[in-house]
Formats: structure tokens, sequence, C-alpha cells
């Protein structure tokens, strides 16, 4: 016995630190110095979950005399930030009240097959209607590069079909590059078939037992990119959905990313195809190359301008406004794709970031959508970009936040600086009194219609609760065409009340309320 207990008390700590789950405090003393130390009263307070970006957000709140609590299962926040998703972040949420980072099902948007699918089911559906001259979706054929799902069996017999040339192989849900490797001959996709055979038959003889394998998609490899000072690049821009209900989504620029080394196709080492941090940082050489790592976005347009505008016959800023453009119009068509699929609840919002590429043609690619982007400041240019963006996110979330709970009209927004407001939600009942004005295709109006009698409320799951929310909004609307005429406003009173229509804004030039339906002038050509 004396020996069993010499035993755990030299084993004991290493034993409980292996077999204990995660979630069990390995640190007592410290755990119970945050029980200690957890703010009491009327708040507000805000609780952080993770490292990513703790310390500008805590910082943001705390100069506005807001408290942190550490104790995640506290139900009494103002604010809850996760890095990860959880039931128990959900369950308990009180819509109106709370506010909450991460919308629960952005999966749709924010991993590789979820967004793929989205834009493939929103590509079938919308080539069934027409859009009136001037309006065009783009293909995605035209900015996503070609695709494959491994864990579909169709598509994967289709790329293992296909002609031979260079793929790049990604899981499904992680980041950071992880679990990303590139098939750059017949035989490496020779092997990476009789390992998915290998793992099929493996899986079918377990019978389910285990945790099914992460899903891969395998995307065709960009073996042609523009290149600054011979190095490979991509662009990270930003969504942020500030409001689910009613929908306020904007568009931020945000920096440029380069690898260390040149480029070199034939490159067996991934930190020369893959550019984001964590990868560079497995660079030996990149604690002195680390600042040119990351390029502001005026730099990156002085850059095209010098090198390129004449060369290419581009036009000046070409970055800032033409680049730009796509980049918006991009993201407006793969929100589009998801904003009939997001949970909508009055406190959440998502900060996404966007990753593009640009070959030698100056075609725009997107590469992927990110939940939880990093909000790391270890250069000098992300301590100029990084801060000042999570500040304006929080800004606009709470100012329209605040404005929707008081029944205030939304916009202006007095906190706007640097995010574009892509798509406005605000309902224009004031129209409905003038829907002869409005041109509706009669095949969009007609499936609308049908839809539209099957069911009265369109139901707004949290994922792990769900409310029932007025109908108004077929999937396509904002592509529908609108007349250029503008119409008097009505002499009468609007014949709705602030308590049925609190969001009320009869400023927005772009979303209206038509016999049911929202319509929006497109904003892109």
């Amino acid at each position: 016995m004396h020996d069993f207990c010499m035993f755990l008390k030299i084993l004991g700590p290493c034993l409980l630190k292996r077999y204990l789950p995660k979630s069990f405090p390995r640190n007592l003393s410290t755990c119970r110095e945050r029980q200690v130390d957890e703010p009491r009263g009327p708040g507000p307070f805000f609780f952080f979950g993770g490292a990513n970006g703790a310390e500008i957000v805590s910082l943001y709140f705390e100069n506005k005399g807001w408290r942190r609590i550490y104790n995640k299962h506290r139900e009494d926040f103002k604010l809850k930030w996760c890095e990860t998703k959880s039931p128990a972040n959900y369950c308990n949420f009180r819509e109106g009240e709370q506010l909450l980072y991460q919308i629960p099902n952005n999966k749709v948007l924010t991993t590789k097959i979820g967004l793929l699918s989205s834009l493939r089911e929103y590509e079938r559906v919308s080539s069934k209607v027409s859009h009136g001259p001037g309006l065009r979706r783009l293909k995605m054929e035209e900015f996503v590069p070609t695709t494959f799902r491994m864990d579909v069996k169709e598509e994967r017999e289709a790329f293992f079909a296909h002609e031979s040339k260079m793929w790049i192989c990604k899981p499904t849900g992680l980041n950071q590059g992880k679990g990303i490797f590139l098939l750059k001959s017949q035989e490496d996709i020779s092997a990476f078939k009789l390992k998915l055979q290998l793992m099929e038959d493996c899986q079918a003889k377990r019978k389910m037992h285990h945790r099914q394998p992460q899903a891969r998609i395998v995307q065709h490899y960009i073996q042609s990119p523009l290149l600054l000072k011979g190095k490979k690049f991509d662009v990270r821009s930003y969504l942020l959905i500030a409001c689910t209900a009613p929908y306020m989504v904007f568009f931020r620029h945000g920096y440029v990313r380069l690898t260390c080394d040149l480029y070199d196709p034939s490159s067996n080492n991934l930190t020369a195809h893959l550019t984001n941090q964590y990868m560079q940082k497995k660079n030996p050489l990149y604690s002195q190359l680390k600042e040119d790592t990351v390029w502001s976005m005026e730099s990156f347009n002085a850059y095209v301008n010098d090198r390129f505008q004449v060369a290419k016959g581009l036009p000046r800023d070409w970055v800032l406004g033409t680049f730009a453009k796509r980049m918006q119009q991009i993201m407006m068509q793969c929100f589009s794709a998801v904003k009939s699929k997001l949970d909508c609840r009055l406190g959440f919002f998502d900060l996404i970031g966007c990753d593009f590429m640009i070959d030698e043609d100056f075609k725009v690619w997107l590469l992927e959508m990110n939940c939880n982007p990093a909000l790391h400041t270890n250069c000098q240019v992300l301590k100029e970009v990084i801060p000042s963006t999570v500040v304006e996110v929080l800004d606009l979330t709470l100012e329209i936040f605040n404005k929707c709970r008081l029944r205030h009209r939304i916009l202006p927004l007095t906190s706007q600086r640097e995010f574009v407001l892509l798509y406005n939600g605000i309902f224009r009942p004031d129209l409905l009194l003038f829907s002869s004005k409005i041109n509706l295709d009669s095949e969009f109006h007609q499936k609308i219609t049908k839809k539209t009698d099957k069911t009265e409320t369109r139901q707004c799951k949290s994922g792990f609760g769900s409310k029932n929310v007025p109908s108004a909004v077929p999937d396509n609307s904002e592509h529908v065409s609108v007349s250029s005429e503008r119409t008097a406003p009505h002499p009468h009173p609007f014949p709705f009340s602030s308590a049925q229509y609190p969001l009320l804004d009869l400023t927005s030039p772009h979303f209206y309320v038509i016999s049911g339906f929202r319509v929006a002038h497109t904003l892109w050509g």
C-alpha cells in the first residue's frame, strides 16, 4: 500500500494530465482564483473563449466599462465571443438581449464542402430563373477552380477519370493549411486512389463503429498565379454579417499574404504553395522575412500600378477598383447562396475571412471562406489592419443591435468607416402601394408564389432551437429587375405600426418589400 501511495505521489499528476478529459481544469488554483475574481453585479459582461483576438476584443470592451467573465456556463453575458462553436453557446441564447459571435450553422459558407454545395445548389436553381436584361450572376467556373468531392462516389470516379493535371487536396473543415497536400503526377493520383479505397474498405468492415474520416475535396491547382517579386500570394478580405435579423452584410479590405520563398510549382515544400502565416512560420527564413510576407492593400495597389498597369493594359488603381468590385461581387453571390439557410436571430453576428487568388491573366479566384479568421498581429501591416478591423466589427454590430432593440432607424450608421455595405435587408413597406412599377419575371413570380402559398412563415433555427419570423424574402430577390423610375412617397400614413415593423428604414435605396417580396436594385451588372 505504501508503494502504491508513493507511485501516485510521483506519477499522479502526469496520469491526471494524460487521462482526464480536456474540459477538466488542470490548474485548480487558477480556477479557484478565477471563481473568486468572477465579476458580479449589473454588468454588462462579456465572455471570450480562446486566444485568437482575445487582447483586442478584451481591450475594446474594458474601455467601454464592460467586465470580462471566465465561466463559460454563465448566462448573464451581453456578448460571447468563442473560437469554436458548441451547442451550449446557443441553447440558452436570449435573442434580442445577447450577442453571439459565429452563426451556428455558418458551415454552409465556411467549410469547403458546405460552400461548394451551397454554390452548386444556388446555380442550379438560378439557372431556371430569368433575371432580366443586364442582370447576370457569375457562373461558378468563373471564380471557383474545378472541384470534386471525395466523399461522393460519382464525383470521386469522375475525378479519377479526369485528365491528369496538378491538383490540391483539402480537408473540408480544417484551416491554416492543415491536412493539405498536392497531387502533382499520375503516380500521386493513383496512390491517392488506392488510399481512398483502403479507407473505404476499412470503414465498411468497421460498420460505422468509428468516426467517419475527414471529408475532402480535390481542386484544380492554379499553376500560373500572378507573382509579387517572384513570390506566390493571396489576398485576405473580410465579409461581415453584422446582423441576421435583418441581414446587414459588409465587405472590408484586408491584406496580402506572400510566401517566403520564390515560387516553384515543382517544389515539394508546402510553404512554397500555401501563403498563410501558419505555414510560413515553418519556413526557417520566416523570422528574417516575416515583414515581407504581409503587404498592405495600398502597397499591393502601388506595385500593380507600377509593374502591370501599362504592360497588361489595366486601369489605374486596378486593385482598389476593379479587383475590389470583383471580390464584392463574388462575396455577394456566396452570401446569396446561403442567406435562406443561415440561422437568423437578432444577436448573431459573424466575421468571415475570404481568400482570393489572382492568376497571371488577372482573373480572380475564390479559394475559400473561413470562420474565426486569424486575428494575430505578428507584423507591422497586421498591427495596422487587424485591430481597426475588429474595432469596427464590434462598433457596427453593437450599433445595429442597439438600434434594432430600441426600434430606431438603422441607417445611416455612424460607426461605418472602412467596411462597405453590400446587403441591406431592411424592409420598405411604402412601395407595397406601387407594385405596378416593378417588372417581375413571370416564371420567377410563379415559382415564389407557389413557395409562399405553402408557408407564410419562414423558420430561422438556431441549430438548437427555433423561432418563427415573418416571411418576406424570395431566395433570389436581389437580382430581380426594378424600374429605375423613382416613385414619390405616399402622402398618407403607412398602414403599418412600429410594433409590427420595428426595423423600418425609409432611407435605403436598395431593398424593398413589394407584394410580399423583397426586391433589390442589383449591385452588379
